[in-house]
């Protein structure tokens, strides 16, 4: 069945995660993407660990779905065809530093002169311009910036510490294809083309604000203070593990008191209500840690779900994918590449109701379909030939 982005045309010069991931996202619903790569400069993804048949993990778990095109833009007929593939395109996404893509003559200027009806989507470190825009922006850095540091503390050991996967990569992402979207929109209701703009800064920022800046977005001195949600983010300590618990509302509280076999806490003015509890909160804290340690790790989660308690394991990454209710929306799906072997890949979060695309296709090997993009774009085998006999092709 046709993704709802079928007939969307995307050309992706980005690398790493930010644009790689935003264009995969377009893929998974139906856009046709073609990733362009220098033959001196392949994607850096290329060469990252966990590597088998010249594909690697991470590389094939951003770029599925996509045909990789390898051409020197260097060079004029290089240029020439990427030019007409921007021509034929709906999309066109870079992560560059800023400047590099107007010296590719690829820069917003460049290819909405010849196609006025395109979105040119740019992902930047810190944005276009301004006192950090040249700097080289990785995601532990911004993670720094956006304050995503700050609150990683557990409160036994309050030593600050980082997200430990590329979750500000992720968020601009998410971000960019979202607002992709939603320029195509604007273009199908007679806007013409425009530029979207997404820096790992600001994603990260807009990401992290909603609960992890509640302590700084009312301004004054006359705001009623309590604990932040991230205050409470710690693990619950079993007999011989640890479970995440996590418990709002008077109801949960006396589920995971009744689940500890202890309902009479239910009443004990000290925990009965939220307020009391928060009166209370050093000697509730002192109450769950004994009591959960009371019992092992399997008989603590099935006694809090027996009392609909809300409660979970901590999964190791073997674990992950097995997991029943992961299983059950077969989010983690194997497959076999020709070349890297067996393969798990997570499908896409959004599923549709009438136009769900099928599972998108594997990750590209480098060039793999270069003379068929080419041939696609009117040149010769001839052309093709010398172009790749003088390496502006691969």
């Amino acid at each position: 069945m046709p993704g709802p982005l079928e007939g969307i045309r995307v050309v992706d010069f980005s690398a790493v995660v930010s644009g790689p991931l935003a264009t995969m996202l377009l893929a998974e619903q139906g856009a046709e993407v073609v990733k362009v790569e220098a033959p001196d400069r392949p994607d850096m993804l290329r060469r990252e660990w966990y590597s088998r048949g010249g594909l690697t993990s991470l590389f094939a778990n951003v770029n599925r779905g996509k045909r990789s095109l390898v051409v020197d833009l260097r060079d004029e007929r290089g240029l020439a065809a990427v030019h007409e593939l921007c021509r034929r395109a709906d999309v066109v996404l870079e992560n560059f530093r800023p400047g590099v893509a107007e010296r590719l003559k690829i820069g917003p200027e460049d290819l909405h002169a010849l196609n006025p009806r395109l979105v040119y989507c740019r992902v930047t470190g810190f944005g276009p311009s301004g006192p950090f825009a040249k700097r080289r922006a990785y995601d532990p850095i911004i993670q720094g910036l956006a304050g995503w540091v700050a609150i990683q503390k557990n409160p036994e050991l309050p030593v600050p510490d980082l997200v430990r996967n590329v979750a500000v990569d992720k968020a601009a992402a998410y971000s960019a294809a979202q607002a992709i979207t939603a320029a195509l929109l604007a273009r199908e209701r007679g806007e013409l083309g425009q530029v979207v703009s997404v820096s790992l800064l600001d994603a990260g920022l807009a990401f992290f604000w909603p609960d992890g800046m509640m302590k700084h977005t009312l301004i004054g001195d006359d705001v009623r203070e309590g604990p932040a949600i991230y205050d409470r983010y710690r693990l619950t300590e079993t007999r011989d593990g640890h479970v995440v618990m996590w418990a709002g509302g008077d109801d949960e509280w006396h589920a995971v008191f009744r689940g500890l076999g202890r309902p009479e806490l239910c009443q004990d003015e000290r925990f009965a209500t939220g307020r009391a509890r928060s009166r209370n909160a050093e000697a509730l804290g002192a109450l769950v840690y004994d009591e959960f340690r009371k019992w092992s790790t399997e008989e603590i989660l099935q006694r809090m779900d027996e009392a609909d308690a809300p409660c979970g394991p901590v999964l190791e990454l073997e674990q992950v994918p097995d997991h029943p209710q992961t299983r059950h929306n077969e989010s983690v799906f194997e497959v076999e590449h020709p070349r890297a072997g067996r393969m798990r890949q997570c499908r896409p979060a959004a599923r549709f109701s009438r136009s769900q695309a099928g599972d998108a296709a594997l990750a590209p090997l480098s060039g793999e379909h270069s003379d068929a993009l080419l041939a696609e774009l009117g040149l010769d085998d001839d052309e093709i030939e010398s172009m790749r006999a003088d390496g502006v092709i691969r």
